[in-house]
């Protein structure tokens, strides 16, 4: 369950406490849902209850209990929690992440687009900047006009001769990435593309070695993905649970720095994994259901580096 599904699945829940009459408020258009902030539990948490309880003349805490009561029983959540002054916090089933890498895998790139600026007509100018704006803001459903207005409307020449294209382009999104745009020419851990890009080619890598060896992140029969994550691989799940809240808020907010963030941290976390949990057998061992998994979260961590890079205007070669 992603937050979006979380978000949706809190609105619901609304709905119907108005529908059944237990709740008098006007159900609100989105239910934000983020990570619990100091004194929160679990995997996610929502303010909507401090939200509806000047409308529904109860006090939050009461509005969230109602709610809280409503959403339990949802499967992919395992437990729901009110915190402080009304929060409700949610701890999600074990396999909600393994749910996560299996939509991945259906979805591919298209993972984490959505409707949520469907109606809103966002205007950008030219350049580099406002075109990773506009590619994350038409993924959201939003209508992009363009205006001659803004930055210039391509990247400078010196630059991109100095940097290339790709190096250019980050260095102009999230130009606090290093300490000068020349440490992007380097190949080494400290510089933030190149770990993007390595850990894109590294999945890929896996991928087709995987299929040397005669196997893929899928099960027997059915085909469904073995995606059962593993505790260590929780950390690299949560990180594709939180991409498409992240493309949202970057689109929202005209801020592709947010998406070039987290990548660097879905690159990071995939590293940590991949150094202690080997996704390919060793020697003539079969893969088990365990490498199967693995593999599967390196494919949709590929999948997502990718789909990321290229909102961005940036390239994900399959080989570096």
């Amino acid at each position: 369950m992603t937050p979006a599904e979380l978000s949706r699945t809190v609105l619901r829940a609304v709905r119907r406490a108005v529908d059944e009459g237990v709740l008098r408020a006007p159900v609100p258009e989105r239910a934000v849902v983020e990570r619990p902030r100091p004194g929160g539990r679990g995997d996610y948490a929502t303010n909507v209850a401090l939200k509806l309880a000047g409308p529904a003349g109860r006090p939050a805490r009461e509005v969230a209990e109602i709610l809280r009561a409503l959403l339990i029983g949802y499967e992919a959540i395992s437990d729901v929690e009110v915190t402080g002054p009304g929060f409700l916090n949610f701890t999600l089933a074990q396999d909600a992440h393994a749910s996560v890498v299996r939509t991945v895998l259906t979805q591919g790139r298209a993972y984490g687009h959505g409707g949520a600026l469907a109606g809103d007509v966002v205007r950008v100018g030219r350049g580099p900047l406002a075109d990773a704006v506009a590619r994350l803001a038409h993924a959201q459903g939003a209508t992009v006009v363009r205006t001659e207005t803004g930055e210039p409307g391509s990247l400078p020449s010196a630059l991109v001769a100095r940097l290339g294209r790709d190096a250019a382009v980050w260095s102009l999104l999230w130009p606090t990435a290093t300490a000068s745009p020349d440490d992007l020419l380097v190949q080494r851990e400290t510089n933030p593309l190149f770990r993007v890009r390595y850990a894109h080619a590294r999945t890929r890598a896996l991928v087709r070695n995987a299929g040397t060896l005669g196997f893929e992140g899928e099960g027997e029969g059915e085909g469904e993905r073995e995606v059962s994550v593993e505790e260590e691989g929780d950390q690299l799940g949560r990180v594709l649970v939180d991409y498409p809240g992240v493309l949202e808020a970057a689109a929202r907010h005209r801020a592709p720095d947010r998406l070039a963030r987290h990548l660097d941290m879905a690159a990071e976390a995939f590293f940590r994994f991949h150094d202690t949990h080997p996704v390919l057998p060793p020697g003539d061992e079969k893969p088990s259901v365990a490498h199967r998994s693995r593999l599967a979260l390196a494919e949709a961590t590929g999948t997502v580096l990718a789909g990321g890079l290229s909102l961005l205007g940036i390239s994900a070669p399959e080989h570096l």
